[in-house]
């Protein structure tokens, strides 16, 4: 009996210590493809390892990062823009920012932009005269660019208005983007489309580029990374922050 009650004791003591035990930190953010892929990404693992905190990522987009981070859904929102831009972009989207001073930008990382193709396409350099055909659909065969002679087929992320927008300022100003695309959501999803179709081209940011595609030699385009948070980062947030600034930078492709 003495044994059976010494079991008892101990059980007991294990399940309320467990009981008592203070539930993990979590932290939601929002995200565009770019801060999803290059960063929250890569350092949540090593994050989560260092703080505690769960970081949970939501790639919703831009626009309804900024949305859901306006009705306190989310901690903060991330995208591939600087402010302005953001701003800009939430105007277009007919959802304008009423006071925009009371939210609290800070740049948290740099992005190339990577256009990707199959990796069994032989084409490995495009000019910006050629991506601006290829996008606005004036250009609609490989064989015009010096690859086989097959349609090409474009993937656009549908939820990576912030990677689109910059990727078509710089190389289809004055031309509208081609009407046949292959509707892809988030930038991962544009990667899948492009590894599962010999033909296809899309882009995205730099960590989308791994074995299963080929990166397109292109001229450069780069843009900002901004979290943004309403009022002052909180005291997770800035943990955060303080992680992708410091440690964390090693997992972060440059």
């Amino acid at each position: 009996m003495r044994k059976i009650s010494m079991l008892l004791l101990a059980v007991g003591s294990f399940l309320a210590s467990f009981a008592t035990q203070a539930p993990a930190e979590e932290l939601k953010i929002g995200a565009g493809g770019a801060p999803t892929e290059n960063i929250l990404k890569p350092v949540r693992s090593g994050f989560e390892s260092a703080t505690g905190i769960k970081l949970y990522i939501v790639a919703s987009g831009p626009k309804n990062a900024f949305l859901d981070l306006q009705k306190g859904e989310i901690d903060a929102a991330a995208a591939g823009l600087d402010y302005p831009q953001w701003q800009a972009l939430m105007t277009k989207e007919g959802a304008e920012v009423k006071d925009p001073a009371a939210y609290t930008p800070v740049l948290i990382g740099k992005d190339k932009v990577r256009v990707i193709v199959n990796k069994e396409n032989k084409v490995g350099i495009l000019s910006a005269d050629q991506l601006k055909g290829i996008f606005s659909g004036d250009i609609s065969s490989w064989k015009e660019v010096g690859g086989e002679d097959t349609p090409i087929l474009l993937v656009i992320g549908k939820l990576t208005p912030g990677t689109n927008s910059r990727f078509f300022k710089k190389f289809l100003p004055g031309k509208e983007v081609a009407k046949d695309v292959i509707d892809a959501t988030t930038a991962e999803d544009v990667r899948l489309n492009v590894a599962s179709n010999p033909t296809a081209i899309g882009f995205g940011p730099l960590s989308l580029v791994d074995a299963s595609v080929k990166a397109i030699e292109t001229p450069e385009l780069a843009r900002d990374i901004t979290l943004l948070t309403k009022g002052k980062p909180s005291s997770k947030v800035q943990k955060l922050i303080d992680y992708i600034k410091g440690d964390g930078r090693k997992f972060i492709k440059e």
